[in-house]
């Protein structure tokens, strides 16, 4: 999987949310939520355009309108991602990781108990 620069994430969070959309939604959609105005229509257009070459968008077009649609779920970019940066960032250790975030005080012991047991608790009532 190719990675997204940030401008290219924040599109695609925006997509995720809305499923499927036209550039036009989501120029409203981010003049709603900055309370601004909307972004160049090229500009988001040429990022969609992107996220389709990379295979993260497939489109269906309805006359000169194309509708947008994610090939790549966020939880499976989530996933890739978040192995990418244990691997570059911790050796590949998720052990590394947890022990880095409870140093950094990010999370309690209790937390991370808590953590642990709803896991548990979600893994059992899975079988």
């Amino acid at each position: 999987m190719k990675r997204l620069t940030k401008a290219e994430e924040d599109i695609m969070q925006i997509i995720w949310q809305l499923e499927r959309c036209t550039v036009s939604d989501i120029r409203e959609f981010i003049q709603k939520e900055t309370g601004g105005k909307k972004p160049p229509h090229s500009t988001i257009s040429t990022i969609v355009r992107i996220l389709e070459e990379k295979n993260f968008l497939g489109h269906k077009a309805y006359g000169r309108t194309y509708e947008y649609f994610p090939e790549v779920s966020k939880a499976d970019y989530s996933r890739r991602t978040l192995k990418k940066f244990v691997t570059d960032y911790f050796e590949g250790s998720m052990n590394a990781l947890v022990s880095f975030l409870v140093k950094e005080e990010k999370i309690n012991v209790e937390e991370l108990s808590k953590l642990l047991q709803d896991f548990e608790n979600d893994k059992s009532s899975e079988l």
